[in-house]
């Protein structure tokens, strides 16, 4: 059911796949970012290490069609990384931030990507073909913490982030320079860039710690710091559904069908959510980070999950939801 890698005993604080998964990009809680290629049956080894951030990586994202790796990191910085003669040259991007950048992630069709921060902003960043470079657009307004989490939603247009200030919102990150007028969707039909689609109180007041649209991007999901799960549907007039457990803080959540989640919490523990029932399985230990693996967001077969114990788990999704059939929560 479950295929455990170890790649020592400090945290690993992000990670990411390329795009048939025989490469692995991690941090370990650190200012480096480690390459590995899958060397057998379960080994991984290491065949590169991105040293460019001067402080601690904080986000990874690795675009499947490009193959281009994308950080982010506690030094403030961003950088593209290309590989190059079999070689990763790393290309710095310009965020304009004045603290932590804390979250990374390409948009699907890979021509931008958003960072997080802790300067209470979101840098959209972009390609400039005339001059050569990587430039950013910020979204500020109504953000008054941290962005803690980032998610796109299938059309590149629209942007989930969650916050410290309690908050979880959707936003237009639509870039005219680059890209054409967007169609409506079930969040909006108008889209200026950084125009705020939606906004939601988490929970019983917690941050947010994880986000996620769902495979259509009809709905969308967040977990905070108060042990909740929250889905709004914009098809069904944002429509809130919010579920709260004797768990500690959920950290990370994905879909895995358009009705169904999975999200890790901070004790290790694995919970499988169906239609806002929620059974568990006991995990390893906390999760940073929880993603598919194998399928995608509307079929997922397997995912993964990386935690403080330096651990890295890939989840037989089928198995796993077999075993915890019938389990519910009053």
């Amino acid at each position: 059911m479950v295929d455990k890698h170890s790649f020592g005993v400090d945290p690993i604080t992000c990670h990411a796949f390329n795009s048939n998964r025989t490469e692995l990009a991690l941090s370990l809680n650190n200012s480096e970012v480690k390459i590995y290629n899958k060397g057998g049956a379960k080994g991984w080894n290491e065949t590169a290490s991105l040293t460019e951030h001067g402080q601690r990586v904080t986000g990874i994202d690795w675009a499947p069609k490009s193959n281009r790796i994308v950080t982010c990191g506690a030094d403030r910085n961003a950088y593209v990384w290309t590989l190059q003669s079999g070689q990763w040259k790393p290309h710095l991007v310009i965020l304009r931030i004045n603290r932590a950048a804390t979250c990374v992630q390409w948009s699907p069709n890979e021509t931008k990507f958003a960072v997080g921060s802790s300067a209470r902003l979101i840098s959209i960043c972009y390609f400039e073909e005339e001059n050569n470079w990587w430039v950013s657009k910020h979204i500020k307004k109504p953000i008054r913490s941290t962005v803690t989490c980032i998610d796109w939603h299938p059309n590149s247009i629209l942007l989930a982030a969650g916050s410290s200030d309690f908050k979880a919102r959707v936003f237009s990150a639509y870039i005219k320079e680059i890209e054409s007028k967007p169609t409506a969707t079930a969040w909006g039909a108008k889209m200026p860039f950084q125009s705020l689609m939606a906004e939601f109180s988490n929970g019983g007041g917690g941050w947010v710690h994880g986000i996620s649209f769902s495979p259509s991007g009809d709905k969308l999901a967040w977990v905070g710091h108060d042990s909740s799960v929250s889905v709004a549907d914009a098809a069904n007039g944002n429509r809130l559904s919010v579920v709260k457990g004797n768990f500690l803080p959920f950290m990370s959540v994905t879909w895995v069908t358009e009705n169904s989640l999975v999200t890790g919490d901070n004790g290790g523990q694995l919970t499988f959510i169906n239609d806002l029932d929620i059974p568990d399985e006991k995990g390893e230990s906390t999760m940073s980070q929880v993603s598919v693996f194998e399928g995608t967001k509307d079929n997922c077969t397997k995912f993964t999950t990386s935690g403080v114990d330096g651990s890295l788990i890939i989840w037989n999704f089928k198995s796993l939801e077999k075993s915890i059939s019938g389990l519910r929560i009053a």
